[in-house]
């Protein structure tokens, strides 16, 4: 429904001006694809999905590194968050996605480690803004949330946004002072 999105959220639906929702996806360009390796990690609930997104980033030409799991049974999802938060705090991967049923626990596992700025997002919107405004290096969702289409959509949105910098810069920095134990409010 309409009623569920702001004017702005609703026009990025729309693939109006400032989006390319609802559009076909398409390549990245050459020069966008270097530099993007993709840490996918998930729990037990979200293999299928897993395979999904790293058969459709792969298409793209991405490089995809799989720190998920591929067993059905129960696990436990802080340790494939820390794995994928730590792929990206190192440097290895230059960004991360994470899969579980409703993406809560493994982004909450990822925002444990120093550098990361995991966010849930449920619609693209939020995934672009998330990398626009708050330089956000991994994505989480939930296979009980949203289905195969919107994740393709969500991931498309995160990984083409850039973080703006400038305005956003200063809030940024605080969440690296509140990490580092150095905050002072202004």
């Amino acid at each position: 429904s309409s009623n569920w999105y702001t004017g702005d959220a609703q026009a990025v639906l729309r693939g109006g001006s400032e989006g390319r929702i609802g559009r076909k996806s398409r390549l990245l360009p050459k020069g966008r694809r270097s530099g993007r390796k993709i840490a996918l990690g998930n729990d037990h609930v979200a293999v299928e999905r897993k395979e999904q997104i790293k058969a459709y980033l792969t298409a793209k030409g991405y490089e995809v590194v799989d720190y998920g799991t591929n067993a059905k049974e129960r696990c436990d999802y802080p340790v494939y968050g820390k794995r994928v938060a730590d792929a990206v705090a190192s440097g290895e991967c230059t960004y991360g996605i994470l899969i579980c049923g409703t993406g809560v626990g493994i982004s909450l596992a990822a925002n444990k480690v120093k550098g990361i700025r995991a966010v849930v997002c449920s619609e693209p919107y939020s995934a672009r803004l998330a990398r626009q405004h708050n330089d956000a290096n991994i994505l989480a969702f939930g296979v009980r949330v949203i289905g195969e289409a919107l994740s393709e959509m969500i991931v498309d949105e995160f990984l083409a946004a850039e973080y703006e910098g400038g305005r956003h810069q200063k809030r940024v920095d605080m969440l690296r002072a509140i990490e580092e134990g150095r905050f002072e409010e202004q």
